[in-house]
């Protein structure tokens, strides 16, 4: 009977009966798709707000392609000065006069009047004095560009969209690898090869053009080259020297990165821990010191660390002082914050144990409380260590020093892009590092406590 009429209970009832139930129903059914209709209206907001669709318009993806080239690719030039009709063909590496080849590449072929240049992928392109010749894939027939004598360009043959041509210049582009300029003053044209050049000597080296293990296996079997110095050590000395790349400044630069978070960090970690003990409520009753040193805590950590370096750059000047203050400023708030409550979330019977037996409240701290907020301590200071590796950077580029600093120096010239990835993923490295370092240690530092 009480099945029958279980069954033929009607819908108003159903709703009467379980009101509760079914209205929680529904908000979990709704509140998911009134989240996603509000991340939608936010995006949209944004979108407008941004003017994304002008910033997508007014993007130049054919220069991000171009900068993301130059990141893991060098190019060679090859320069024709129409300006002297007697100057010799530039063969250079990233236009730097200093660049030059000591015997030419195998892909130029000098002539009388001009050159034959193989620019790789099927393109040729022949220079005989004022005139420029191209063929290759995707074109109908020879491009042919000619610089007049009143400096007008001019250009005759097939004419892809990859070739553009206006009264002052020739340009074009066949792919990323190729390039092709001509102006009234010079014919030039560029060739990518993939790799960062000189990047273990430069030109001045007796080693230059080798590899690191060519260079190491002809040191071995060759006279000594230079006096008061075996030829191994001087692979090590020419390397550390490279003037393109700067390897020995910017390893010490990345070591004034490390030292300036490790010494941060270590001042905040040492200063915190005892503020934070004045700022716990099951360890200071007197409210109004406990909340002088809460308040103290907000200002340190409510100021930027990067508002914190340019006021001691003020103070102090330049170098790593600033980015240690800033750092220690900022995370003594932090993690005095953090250690307090880890504090206060302590098991108060192990303290009320270490007292039974007469412990002083130094013993009492000792014994009852620090092993209890070890692994908070260790995880949260080498956590912050880690991540102010990547913060010492930021500071370093507004004047710190250190990695930041040279990153800087890469990004104004505007064309050593290699030298800022090659920065990037030293910076990258060095966190990897320093987290793998950091599990190690707490594992070792929480497991023997």
């Amino acid at each position: 009977m009480t099945t029958a009429s279980a069954t033929t209970l009607g819908t108003d009832e159903i709703d009467r009966r379980f009101a509760a139930v079914l209205a929680r129903s529904r908000r979990q059914i709704f509140w998911p798709v009134g989240l996603a209709l509000g991340v939608l209206v936010y995006l949209v907001y944004a979108w407008i707000a941004f003017d994304m669709t002008s910033l997508v318009q007014q993007s130049r993806f054919d220069r991000a392609a171009i900068l993301a080239l130059d990141s893991f690719a060098y190019k060679v030039h090859v320069t024709e000065d129409l300006r002297d009709a007697g100057a010799p063909l530039e063969i250079s590496i990233e236009g730097a006069r200093q660049g030059g080849f000591r015997e030419d590449p195998d892909w130029v072929v000098r002539t009388e009047t001009g050159a034959a240049v193989d620019l790789g992928d099927g393109y040729r392109a022949v220079i005989e004095g004022r005139t420029l010749t191209l063929t290759g894939p995707g074109l109908d027939g020879p491009v042919e560009a000619r610089v007049l004598e009143d400096g007008t360009v001019e250009a005759t043959g097939s004419r892809p969209d990859w070739v553009k041509v206006n009264d002052r210049r020739f340009e074009a582009r066949p792919t990323l690898f190729q390039r092709v300029r001509i102006t009234r003053t010079r014919i030039e044209l560029h060739r990518y090869f993939v790799g960062w050049e000189n990047f273990w000597f430069d030109y001045d080296s007796p080693y230059h053009g080798m590899g690191l293990m060519q260079a190491w296996a002809y040191a071995g079997s060759q006279p000594q080259i230079e006096e008061g110095i075996s030829n191994r050590a001087l692979i090590f000395s020419n390397f550390w020297t490279n003037k393109e790349w700067q390897h020995g400044d910017v390893f010490k630069a990345l070591l004034e990165t490390i030292l300036m978070a490790l010494l941060g960090t270590l001042v905040a970690s040492i200063v915190g821990l005892p503020l934070a003990f004045l700022a716990a409520r099951n360890f200071n009753p007197v409210m109004a010191s406990r909340m002088a040193v809460r308040r103290v805590f907000d200002f340190l950590r409510g100021i930027d660390m990067l508002v914190w370096s340019l006021i001691f750059i003020r103070a102090f000047g330049l170098g790593p002082l600033t980015g240690i203050m800033a750092i220690a400023f900022t995370d003594t708030g932090t993690l005095g914050k953090l250690f307090s409550e880890a504090i206060e979330n302590i098991d108060g019977k192990q303290v009320d144990g270490v007292k039974s037996t007469g412990a002083s409240p130094v013993q009492r701290y000792r014994f009852g409380v620090i092993p209890q907020i070890l692994p908070i301590f260790v995880a949260q200071s080498l956590y912050y260590l880690e991540s102010n590796t990547r913060s010492a950077t930021i500071i370093g580029a507004l004047g710190a020093g250190g990695i930041g600093l040279k990153l800087v120096e890469t990004l104004r010239t505007g064309v050593d892009w290699e030298n800022t990835f090659y920065i990037i993923l030293l910076t990258i490295a060095v966190v990897i590092a320093m987290d793998i370092f950091s599990g190690w240690l707490r594992r070792k530092l929480i497991t023997d406590a």
